[in-house]
This record gives structure tokens, sequence and C-alpha cells, in this order.
């Protein structure tokens, strides 16, 4: 279990890096949001949170941990290739397993989706822009208002 939560941080970590230097997009800051929800209070080993799993839940396990490896191999490639929004996608992969992984130990964990977290973080992302820059937003509300009455 601490391998998964290993590598999921080792990944975020980089994506991190490669989209610091800009404005990140609300679809990366969602993944990087998502990456954070799985990691945050992620349990010790010997916590009373964390329950023993049987063997057709470790196999899932294995096959979960196999599929993350799989993801942060392309992962890579990606990075090489400056490739941010295909990082981003894979970082949400690699995050799904680990929550995967994470509720089968810890059934109690408690996570929203992936869905859920990319819609209040575009509510945040789009009220960031209309700040950064007010008279686009009125533009865009104008345009919105325009466009019912041509219906």
């Amino acid at each position: 279990m601490s391998l998964a939560a290993e590598r999921l941080s080792i990944v975020r970590y980089v994506y991190l890096v490669q989209i610091e230097e800009g404005i990140a997009s609300a679809e990366q800051r969602a993944s990087l949001e998502y990456a954070d929800a799985v990691l945050i209070g992620w349990p010790d080993e010997s916590s009373k949170e964390l329950v023993t799993i049987n063997e057709q839940q470790m196999n899932v396990v294995r096959t979960k941990i196999r599929e993350m490896e799989e993801y942060i191999a392309k992962f890579r490639v990606m990075e090489s290739r400056a490739d941010i929004d295909s990082m981003t996608d894979t970082l949400i992969r690699v995050t799904e397993r680990v929550a995967d992984i994470r509720r089968l130990f810890e059934p109690s964990f408690l996570l929203p989706t992936f869905a859920e977290i990319r819609r209040v973080v575009q509510d945040e992302w789009d009220e960031d822009m209309g700040r950064i820059n007010p008279e686009a937003s009125e533009v865009d509300l104008t345009e919105e208002s325009d466009g019912a009455n041509d219906a």
C-alpha cells in the first residue's frame, strides 16, 4: 500500500514541476487536486482504519499496481516529450489505481470522483480567470445573452 502512495507522490511532483511555469488549466488543477485527495491523510501501516484483505483482494491490488506501473512508464515518455495534456490524463489514471488500492485496505476512505473534483475546480478556475480578465468575462456573458435571444 505504501508503494502505491510513494509512486503517486513522485508522479504528482514530476507533473507539478512540468506545469508550474504557466497558468494551470482547470483539468491540470483538477488532476493535482485528485492526487492530493487520494494522498491526504494516508494511513500508517499500523492504522486501525486498515483492514486485512483476502487473497482475491490481494490479486486486485497486484493488478492495480501493475496497471499503475504501466501508466507510469507511459507518463515518463510523455514527460520526455513535454506532452502535458497526456501527462494530465495519465496522472488521473495513476491516481485512480492508487485510490482503488487505498479503498481495499481502508474501506472507510471516502473520496469524491474525479468528475466531482473537476466540476468544483472548473468553477474556481472560471472565477479566477474572470478576476484576471474581467472584461473577457463580461464579453462572454453578453455573447451568451445575445445567443439566447436568437433562439
